[in-house]
């Protein structure tokens, strides 16, 4: 789990990405597609062409963190891609990373619970 200042951006670059590419590679990317300095601190995520992978690039105080995971079954939810970038929240982060479908959790995340005892 990546812990994140909840005022921080965070942005899904679309489509996926050559997966092969490192920190210096996907700064690049970063630069091109948004173009903005990686430095900004915002939090960058890409994806691979079957989904099943993903990598989270950000500036950390002194220098450059990329998180990778890999989901042995199944595949991130990402729709498909539009070719434009998406904003989403650290909670969406988290609820994407865990496998879900941060598109549809936030009906869940509303829900007052009724106790019946």
């Amino acid at each position: 789990m990546i812990r994140l200042s909840e005022n921080i951006k965070i942005f899904i670059a679309n489509p996926a990405i050559d997966f092969r590419k490192a920190i210096n590679g996907l700064c690049a990317l970063v630069y091109e597609a948004f173009s903005e300095l990686p430095k900004q601190g915002a939090l960058y995520v890409f994806y691979n062409r079957s989904q099943d992978k993903v990598k989270c690039l950000f500036w950390d105080r002194n220098g450059f963190v990329l998180y990778q995971k890999r989901l042995e079954r199944g595949k991130f939810k990402f729709g498909k891609g539009s070719g434009e970038s998406e904003t989403i929240t650290p909670q969406q982060l988290d609820w994407l990373l865990a496998g879900l479908d941060f598109r549809l959790m936030h009906e869940f995340s509303d829900l007052d619970f009724i106790h019946y005892f």
